[in-house]
């Protein structure tokens, strides 16, 4: 074996410690591995008060989450960091991060759970209200709004499914369609069947008090009256951090845009970097993130079994 190469400090990095990056970092600590989370502090749902449908935390603050993953964590060892990537280079047996106060972390593998961002509609009203009265998933906020007055804000063709998809919450739906432009008028007539309304005027502000919401404006100065929107803000991955490293992408569906390409358990083209979480899918909500971490995680682990035999019959030979 040749000893002029540095075993780095750690086993892995996970860059991201919120509900992917976490779990991540759980089985890793759970197979023994020196584990590094460095965390910038800003989840995707950090907007929201609560969550809902994850099992076993109905109801619990984000936070509350991620101050317990962070607990059970730290039993096995894991250790933590504040700060956020800025670059990723390669190392003759593994990865050096540098995050953006210039300190470097090195490691034999990476797992990325940086999440997104939601680029919103610049609406006057709208920003303000997010994650409260304008919300992103019906499974996520859809109970604590049934039966209100619902409107879907259009920003992509996938506003078409999410109008349907609201429709089971509530019979009052309007679907302010004016990004879509012309409906095909096929699909007009289905979501008319079940009592959508369609507002094909462009929406120009969003009202109420504080947070909560009690219209919505449209072109012509007129006020249609909802408790809630629902919008999908356009997915900005948090991975330019990764750009050295050349990793392959995938287009999703509905004009999401670029992605990091991952296999099943979250491998990227890189042998030693793994995504998990919103940073690869941004349709996830946090039951399949906290999968897709430990599905990262265990994968991380595997490889670096192999690459210690690996070493372990290099230095034999030696």
């Amino acid at each position: 074996m040749n000893s002029e190469i540095a075993t780095p400090e750690w086993d892995a990095i996970v860059v991201g410690g919120s509900a992917a990056g976490l779990s991540a970092a759980l089985m890793l600590g759970r197979a023994r591995r020196r584990v590094l989370v460095l965390d910038a502090g800003s989840p995707r749902n950090r907007f929201a008060e609560h969550m809902h449908g994850v099992l076993g935390n109905e109801g619990t603050p984000p936070s509350e989450l991620v101050r317990k993953g962070r607990d059970e964590a730290a039993q096995y060892g894991v250790r933590f960091a504040e700060g956020r990537a800025d670059s990723v280079e390669e190392l003759p047996r593994g990865l050096r991060v540098v995050d953006e106060a210039g300190a470097a972390h090195d490691a034999r593998s990476l797992v990325v759970a940086t999440g997104i961002d939601d680029e919103l509609p610049e609406i006057p009203g709208l920003a303000e209200r997010w994650g409260e009265s304008v919300l992103h998933c019906p499974y996520c906020h859809g109970w604590e709004v049934a039966d209100g007055r619902l409107g879907v804000l259009a920003t992509s063709p996938a506003a078409l499914h999410q109008a349907s998809m609201v429709r089971q919450w509530s019979e009052r739906v309007v679907l302010f369609s004016a990004a879509l432009g012309d409906l095909d008028p096929a699909f007009e007539a289905r979501l008319r069947s079940r009592g959508v309304e369609i507002v094909p005027d462009p929406v120009e502000a969003l009202l109420g008090e504080d947070r909560a919401l009690r219209a919505v404006r449209v072109a012509g100065g007129r006020e249609i009256e909802v408790d809630a929107v629902f919008t999908a803000g356009v997915p900005r991955p948090h991975d330019g951090f990764l750009e050295r490293l050349g990793l392959d992408r995938a287009e999703l569906p509905f004009g999401m845009g670029s992605f990091l390409g991952v296999d099943p358990m979250g491998r990227t083209s890189h042998a030693r970097v793994w995504a998990a979480g919103n940073v690869v899918n941004p349709m996830a909500n946090v039951p399949m993130v906290i999968g897709a971490g430990a599905s990262a995680g265990a994968a991380a682990n595997g490889f670096l079994v192999e690459e210690d035999f690996d070493l372990a019959q290099e230095a034999g030979r030696g």
